[in-house]
């Protein structure tokens, strides 16, 4: 099976990496999240996803959680969902029939979109003060704020 699954990934053009001798990653590169790396681990029964989203959130969890919870109704073959630590995954799994260039390339992009479009919601809502005080920080000291672009209405007005 992990040979039909790199045959697949191949002919989709992904980049992706062996990982173990029945799982690869595959980088698929978001404009929010900029990195997302997504596991496909070929299982007993079935290929299993997986991609890390983002650590648990500091602050706000209910609502973070609420907003996963809405936006799960609307995805493909892949669900938000935590680990034992709190932290935020997309995870999904895929009957081995599915495993085709073609509902690889369906599935990704929707891990990629889903992580992307999610990535700074989960971020305001669960890390809001800590992103107000970099913005602080960073100010005070000169430092480049660049990478707090995405988070302009919350920089200080004093």
């Amino acid at each position: 099976m992990i040979e039909r699954l790199k045959a697949a990934l191949d002919e989709t053009g992904v980049e992706y990496r062996e990982d173990g001798p029945r799982s690869v990653v595959v980088a698929l590169p978001g404009r929010r999240k900029l990195n997302i790396a997504c596991g496909l681990v070929v299982e007993d029964h079935a290929l299993r996803v997986e991609a890390f989203v983002a650590r648990r959130p500091e602050e706000h969890r209910e609502a973070v959680w609420a907003e996963l919870l809405r936006r799960n109704g609307r995805l493909y073959a892949v669900s938000f969902a935590t680990d034992e630590s709190g932290d935020v995954h997309l995870v999904g799994r895929l009957p081995f029939a599915a495993v085709t260039a073609e509902e690889l390339d369906r599935v990704l992009g929707q891990v990629l979109e889903a992580a992307d479009e999610t990535f700074n919601v989960i971020l305001e809502l669960g890390f809001r003060s800590s992103i107000e005080q970099e913005w602080r920080w960073r100010l005070a000291r000169g430092e480049s704020t660049r990478n707090l672009e995405a988070f302009e209405h919350l920089r200080p007005r004093d």
